[in-house]
């Protein structure tokens, strides 16, 4: 069979689709034929979009969703409709099935496949189950037995049973079905992962529900493999795509020796999300030879009531620890905060600014207001307040989302929306801080068309983006 797969995600700076990347590969070793249709690059995408139909005359084309929103609430910038539109110009000019995919569609799978207007979706890790699908497909087979699918049938949607394929991280990896080396030099950096899924109990975070809740773990050998093919291209900036890095601790560590030990640790520089435990002198050790210059920690807060409200399992004492050992290795580090949760007070706020002032990481990167997804303990307790006070703590296009597909905002009522300028007031001109906003600046958190960080790319910046704005901002 012919498989067209369409990358979809348009923002700049560029993030290359590495899921697709991933998935060509699998259906290339499972015998289709496939081409990858990426849409970031194209000025005319209905151009783009038959001229692929016409010279390739695909029988299934599956189309990728990484993100549904921007998630910030000073930003709110909805990308569905956009996808919906390309799903229309397929449609109309080809009658091959299309099938949705991605971590953006795996957060809320039913309701994006209905906004979109797609024949199935993938939930999840795409590969074996997309496989499974083609064959279903092709032999006309009970495409109920296939797991992990969303099926629209006029308007009707239904899911299958869920399935976690244990060996799915075990497949090769070449990264040649990507233009790489264009995003590399267009958005400063390549992903790879680790691992997939997420066993932790953040009550906002999407990730166990996209990616699942049960750890795949990656050979630390393939990892290597992976890397090496990139690096032979002439891109030697990464980011890990994991949730967290360093979960399992004894796993990063095997990845970080393995890379040490195939020599790339002086010929790389890449960047993790980590989480700020299990994180010991060795893990950070390990980090530096390895050739990891930043990691960006997920804090949330400054405060351990808080801390304990959003489900982190660490406290301010452990934040400490962690930014100690950075500086002992001389990595440079980030601190995300999430401001605005369950219990959130002016009070809280004011607390946290201070512990970060005190700790004093290199930067700081602030998101006001929580990101409502379907399936998070945190739509369960906004489903849970009385009318009253969920419609004072909701913000975003309520009405019309009520699976949250839309962007829709918790934000602590005692607060309310001028969070926003009040801890833009507790920060000040301080250097260190950076708040996502739509203005073009250097302080600007929000990563989407960020007309600073696109011009610093283009004038040879590389390295992640909160990295590239601190040294614009703090030099």
């Amino acid at each position: 069979m012919n498989v067209l797969l369409v990358n979809t995600n348009r923002i700049r700076p560029p993030i290359a689709p590495i899921g697709l990347d991933y998935l060509a590969d699998a259906v290339v070793e499972d015998g289709h034929g496939v081409r990858v249709l990426d849409l970031c690059f194209e000025d005319d995408v209905e151009s783009a979009v038959l001229k692929q139909l016409r010279d390739f005359e695909p029988h299934v084309i599956g189309v990728t969703v990484r993100n549904t929103d921007d998630c910030y609430f000073t930003g709110a910038a909805f990308f569905l409709p956009d996808v919906k539109r390309v799903v229309e110009i397929l449609r109309a000019h080809s009658d091959a099935p299309i099938v949705l995919g991605g971590v953006g569609f795996s957060v809320a799978p039913e309701a994006v496949l209905q906004f979109v207007g797609a024949d199935f979706g993938v939930v999840g890790s795409a590969e074996d189950s997309f496989l499974l699908l083609l064959r279903s497909l092709q032999n006309g087979r009970d495409l109920s037995t296939v797991p992990n699918l969303v099926v629209n049938r006029k308007g009707l949607v239904r899911r299958t049973a869920s399935r976690i394929f244990e060996a799915e991280c075990v497949r090769s990896r070449s990264r040649m079905h990507v233009d790489n080396v264009r995003y590399f030099r267009e958005g400063g950096q390549a992903g790879f992962e680790t691992k997939r899924g997420c066993n932790k109990s953040c009550v906002y975070c999407a990730d166990p529900v996209a990616k699942g809740r049960t750890l795949r773990l990656r050979p630390p050998k393939s990892v290597v493999s992976e890397i090496k093919a990139l690096l032979a291209r002439g891109i030697d900036h990464f980011h890990t795509c994991d949730s967290e890095f360093n979960i399992p601790a004894d796993h990063a560590k095997d990845v970080c020796r393995e890379i040490i030990d195939s020599g790339l640790g002086d010929r790389i520089r890449w960047y993790a999300y980590c989480s700020v435990t299990p994180f010991d002198r060795e893990m950070a050790l390990l980090l530096r030879r390895a050739g990891c210059v930043g990691i960006d920690f997920g804090v949330d807060s400054g405060v351990d009531r808080m801390l304990r409200n959003l489900g982190r399992e660490y406290t301010v004492d452990d934040i400490e620890q962690a930014a100690r050992l950075c500086r002992e290795q001389g990595i440079v580090f980030m601190f995300d905060l999430l401001l605005g949760g369950p219990g959130e007070t002016k009070e809280t706020i004011r607390e946290t600014i201070e512990v970060m002032r005190r700790i004093n990481p290199d930067c700081v990167g602030v998101s006001t207001g929580v990101r409502v997804y379907q399936g998070t303990r945190m739509a369960d307790l906004v489903c849970s307040l009385p009318d009253a006070v969920r419609e004072s703590s909701l913000h975003g296009d309520v009405e019309s989302s009520p699976l949250f597909l839309k962007p829709v905002f918790y934000i602590s009522p005692e607060i309310g929306a001028d969070i926003v300028a009040y801890t833009q007031t507790l920060i000040g001109d301080d250097p260190r801080f950076f708040i996502a906003s739509t203005e073009a600046s250097q302080s600007n958190y929000n990563y989407n068309e960020n007309a600073v960080l696109i011009e610093a790319i283009r004038s040879g910046a590389r390295g992640a983006y909160w990295d590239i704005l601190r040294r614009l901002r703090c030099g």
